[in-house]
């Protein structure tokens, strides 16, 4: 024995490379080795990028914030009510918004005042006036509705010297409704016209409301082929020729105090001389009522690269200087704009230095060999107790007596030692049970067929005679040995999960009464009595949803049970009633008054072929099987057993069913 399990201890001993432990160990280090390189690679790699990224978000939603507030001001003549605007740009990105007065009085406050937000920033983030913006369109025509911030020294600050206005303040050149309907139908038609000559085209509006045909590609000069006039959409109407007489007024008026000559605006803010003929311009002039792309249009106003003269640069600053004197009474005045994270402080930025790219190596060499370690710890305990369960494992196989695993921790690797420990109590029980069955079922055949082949064997000596008292006794013994056979099967067939109940409507108080009907004669004959009574101060039971069959079965064999341990002149009783919260439950019970259970005994009375009387005679006991029965029948009905008894004064067996039923598809299990 000692040499087998020395042989058995010799093949749980793999080499290192091929046990759990040296896998397990290969892996984290690979694993951790990958994962701790690639992140520190990814690290020191992507964060310049990030860092890149997220200045150029925080950039990009400063702008939508200063685009916004810009709007608010080009379309409303004061900061009323802009703090629905702040509110709603905050929420969109994620910023504290304050907008103040130039003096830093505030208008409008994300942050709200209760309780008093943090401190302002020393330095504004921008100005918000939009007749003097430090943007410029992302597009040339009026009503794109996006700015790109300009920075000094770029291409983007010199595009317009003069004309800093936002476009969509139009002021009083903004159109009422019928005349932009109007409009609206006249460049449609237009459209139509040229898309019969094969030329693309949409209607655009800009903030004024006026729309303006655009022309696809970069050839608007097929336009001047076709025969679709566009001087109706390109003649102002009666409200831009007021605001643009009163915007030449100011202009003129300008250059008067220059020195210079009036000058005649057109809708375009182009201008002619008064002396000049109007085909003589000059400014280049586009094709009217048309939008083309801005690869191929001019600059509606011009700047100051592209004017040839001094008196022309003089104009365009008279111009400028008008429309923000025009403006001034429809647009908000400037206000200052802070942008800070919602506790007040500066929006961080990020910052990656050879320090900073030191500290991350360090810090993935240590998660490395941190990794390691823990792998070694952790395979090391892992291993132990799964060489503790595959050797117990191994010893039951070879026919040892099982052994317990010690459970060293509540893991997952304890909680499987447990599970193997009471698998192997169970198994162990298991055996014993049957043994005990085998040996059971030996003993009950065993006495029937005893007793039929000496009768038999007697007939064939002669020395029994084979008249009726004979075939009796062999009827009986075969009766006996049917009803054994019987109970087993219904055993058989409940543990097998493969006895179903039919449960229907039921009365129990009917059930009992053909109970007592059937066993009267076998009463009678053993001089007891057996009586139904009415269970005093009880509410009485509901219908039950049970199968008639298998209850007359079991309350039958709690009866016959009674009734043979009855001595004569005594009384089995029979009673059913309702309890529990609402008459939910229904209970059963058969008392008699016979000579009692012993208390030691009375957990064993519902167990396979037990009998109180340890000689197993049949003459005061049945085949120990009737029961075991009750029990698996009332289980399968959702109820319980019970039992309570006194020596010398008789039992009294409870059956609880609930007044529900069973499923009706539930076996017996």
């Amino acid at each position: 024995m000692l040499r087998r399990a020395e042989r058995a201890g010799q093949r749980l001993r793999l080499p290192l490379r091929k046990s759990l432990l040296g896998r397990l160990l290969a892996v984290s280090a690979l694993v951790a080795a990958c994962s701790v390189a690639a992140t520190a690679w990814l690290a020191v790699q992507t964060t310049s990028g990030a860092i890149e990224q997220e200045q150029g978000r925080n950039l990009a939603a400063d702008t939508r914030v200063l685009d916004g507030l810009l709007a608010y001001a080009a379309e409303h003549p004061t900061w009323d009510g802009v703090g629905t605007t702040v509110d709603e740009l905050a929420d969109a990105s994620d910023r504290r918004i304050t907008l103040t007065t130039q003096s830093r009085e505030i208008l409008a406050d994300s942050a709200g005042s209760s309780p008093p937000p943090p401190a302002l920033p020393p330095q504004a983030s921008a100005v918000v006036d939009p007749l003097s913006v430090a943007a410029v369109p992302s597009e040339a025509e009026p009503g794109a509705g996006s700015v790109t911030v300009a920075v000094p020294g770029t291409d983007a600050a010199q595009r317009s010297g003069n004309d800093r206005v936002d476009p969509r303040a139009v002021g009083p050149f903004k159109l009422p409704e019928a005349e932009r309907a109007s409009l609206r139908r006249t460049a449609e038609e237009t459209v139509r016209c040229l898309s019969r000559w094969g030329i693309a085209s949409d209607v655009i509006e800009s903030p004024s409301g006026r729309p303006r045909i655009q022309v696809v590609g970069n050839d608007p000069a097929r336009m001047q082929n076709s025969r679709c006039s566009t001087d109706d959409l390109d003649s102002p109407t009666g409200t831009e020729t007021k605001a643009l007489t009163a915007l030449n007024g100011l202009v003129n008026a300008c250059l008067d105090r220059q020195g210079r000559e009036a000058v005649r605006l057109d809708l375009d803010l182009s201008w002619n001389t008064r002396e000049e003929p109007e085909a003589a311009t000059a400014v280049p002039r586009p094709v009217p009522g048309v939008t083309v792309p801005q690869e191929a249009r001019p600059t509606a106003l011009p700047t100051p690269a592209s004017l040839d003269s001094e008196n022309d640069r003089d104009i365009a600053s008279c111009v400028g200087i008008a429309r923000q004197e025009q403006l001034s009474s429809y647009v908000a005045s400037p206000a200052l704009l802070f942008i800070s994270d919602p506790g007040g402080g500066a929006v961080p930025a990020f910052e990656l230095s050879s320090g900073n790219t030191a500290k991350i190596t360090g810090v993935a060499a240590l998660v490395l060999a941190l990794t390691v370690g823990a792998s070694v710890l952790a395979g090391a305990r892992l291993v132990r107790p799964l060489h503790a369960l595959t050797g117990a494992a191994q010893r039951m196989r070879d026919g040892e007596n099982p052994s317990h695993v010690v459970v060293a921790a509540d893991n997952e690797i304890g909680r499987l030692a447990a599970a193997f420990n009471d698998m192997t109590e169970h198994r162990a029980r298991l055996e014993e049970q049957r043994k005990a069955l085998v040996s059971d079922v030996a003993h009950e055949l065993r006495t029937p067929l005893s007793n039929i082949r000496g009768w038999l064997e007697g007939a064939q000596d002669g020395i029994a005679e084979l008249d009726a008292s004979f075939v009796s006794s062999l009827l009986e013994e075969a009766v006996q040995l049917q009803h054994i056979i019987d109970d087993l099967q219904d055993l058989a067939a409940a543990d097998a999960g493969v006895l179903r109940l039919h449960p229907e409507p039921l009365r129990i108080e009917e059930l009992l009464t053909y109970v007592v009907a059937a066993h009267q004669a076998e009463a009678d004959a053993a001089e007891v009595g057996l009586t139904v009574a009415d269970p005093e101060g009880r509410e009485p039971p509901p219908d039950l949803a049970a199968d008639p069959v298998r209850m007359r079965q079991a309350i039958g064999n709690l009866v016959s049970n009674a009734v043979r341990h009855t001595p004569p002149g005594g009384r089995v009783t029979l009673r059913v009633y309702a309890t529990g919260s609402g008459g939910d439950e229904t209970v059963v019970e058969v008392a008699d008054t016979g000579c009692g259970i012993a208390q030691e005994d009375l957990p064993h009375v519902f167990d396979r072929f037990w009998r109180a009387e340890k000689s197993r005679s049949r003459r005061t006991g049945g085949s120990g099987l009737g029961l075991a029965i009750v029990r698996k029948l009332v289980e399968a009905h959702g109820g319980t057993t019970g039992v309570a008894s006194t020596v010398g004064h008789g039992s009294v067996f409870t059956l609880r069913l609930p007044s529900a039923g069973p499923d009706p598809m539930r076996t017996l299990v």
